[in-house]
């Protein structure tokens, strides 16, 4: 089963320096059919004008993640980090007890990026910070692990059991992935037109899997991309 969440009918809010589109409840939006799935609690799409941000803020037991598409994000928070995140990188805070974060776009242009929250397996972790490049080479005509709750390669680590992968397919390029039974699947569209199992998805969609053993995945357009979480 293939439920898709339309890119049209996400929460959306443009407060002149954020345009922000949102796939699950979030902020002062609210619908309940799609308040996360498994453990997957947020995806927000967010354009952030040159020079703007997120002033300090906080977050707690939460995995938050940051996909740069195009753009960087200059971060700095309360573990002493500070650094910039540019597009083909992706970064990772554990909240965990607490943690306190900014993060600006450039000067120069505009950041489109993903912000992800996943549930940790645990609360009261100890805060911690993982940063990775994905280049399109890695990632291009094939599934790239760029994070995992288990020690993979150089995927970063998460606190869940959830893998997450990134892919830029070419037109008419293929990917199959084999779930297993018990597992189920998301999958965002960042740009492009692909199909998963014959089922059209476009830029900014999304889907829920379920029961669904093999995933194929194909492109109908050049350089369509895409992140895939497998989740419990």
């Amino acid at each position: 089963m293939i439920n898709i969440r339309p890119s049209a009918e996400r929460g959306h809010n443009d407060f002149g320096w954020l345009n922000t589109h949102y796939t699950f409840s979030f902020n002062n939006y609210f619908d309940h059919r799609f308040t996360g799935f498994s453990d997957l609690r947020v995806i927000n799409e967010d354009l952030i004008e040159a020079g703007s941000g997120f002033p300090p803020h906080s977050h707690q037991d939460m995995e938050i993640l940051t996909y740069v598409i195009t753009g960087s994000l200059s971060h700095k928070d309360s573990l002493g980090n500070g650094t910039t995140i540019k597009s083909e990188e992706v970064q990772k805070m554990t909240a965990g007890t607490g943690v306190t974060h900014s993060e600006f776009s450039s000067d120069a242009e505009r950041t489109h990026l993903l912000q992800i929250w996943i549930i940790p397996n645990q609360n009261g972790l100890a805060p911690n910070y993982g940063q990775r490049l994905v280049s399109a080479e890695m990632k291009l005509n094939k599934m790239c692990l760029i994070a995992s709750g288990s020690d993979e390669g150089e995927a970063i680590k998460i606190n869940q059991d959830t893998q997450i992968f990134a892919t830029v397919l070419e037109e008419g390029k293929v990917v199959d992935y084999q779930m297993k039974p018990e597992r189920r699947a998301w999958i965002q569209i960042i740009s492009g037109q692909i199909s998963v199992n014959g089922v059209s998805l476009k830029a900014g969609d999304g889907a829920g899997i379920i029961s669904e053993e093999l995933i194929r995945i194909k492109s109908a357009n050049k350089n369509s991309e895409f992140l895939f979480f497998d989740l419990r």
